[in-house]
């Protein structure tokens, strides 16, 4: 399974998306995602910046203080945070709950709808509902990560 997030819109505190999912004939939109902002590589502010774009593999990770959380939350459901793995000078990235830009910490947000006035997404719980099953699947997934919002400077291409 290969979904990806498809960034569509920023400014200059958040990013706006969407997950895809392949469906055999084209893509099926799964929810729409929020982001910190875009900062150049070398710009990290820790917790204000979204993760580069790329393709990460996405492991479930049942340590830590969010996965004791989600499992008190999504009980018979949850079973470990749907973690992207080895994303450069980020850890402990994960798809989850919020939204607000302040809820992502660097994380994609996962939303039902989104403002795009407010830079907001909405019914973010049920969206995570929805969606989990579909990710955590125990398969090899793979998530890319693909910025539409902007161009690569020339430093970056």
């Amino acid at each position: 399974m290969n979904p990806e997030i498809w960034r569509y819109s920023s400014d200059d505190q958040s990013t706006l998306g969407s997950l895809m999912l392949p469906n055999g004939t084209g893509w099926e939109m799964l929810c729409f995602t929020l982001e910190d902002r875009y900062r150049p590589p070398g710009a990290k502010v820790p917790g204000s910046t979204r993760i580069p774009a790329g393709r990460y593999r996405l492991t479930l990770r049942t340590e830590g203080g969010m996965h004791a959380r989600y499992a008190l939350h999504y009980p018979g459901m949850h079973r470990g945070m749907l973690w992207l793995r080895d994303v450069p000078d980020f850890e402990w990235v994960y798809l989850h709950v919020g939204n607000h830009e302040d809820d992502t910490a660097g994380c994609p947000l996962l939303g039902e709808y989104r403002n795009e006035q407010a830079r907001t997404v909405g019914a973010s719980r049920t969206a995570y509902r929805r969606v989990y099953p579909i990710l955590a699947t125990g398969e090899d997934v793979w998530l890319t990560i693909r910025d539409l919002d902007r161009r690569p400077t020339p430093a970056e291409a």
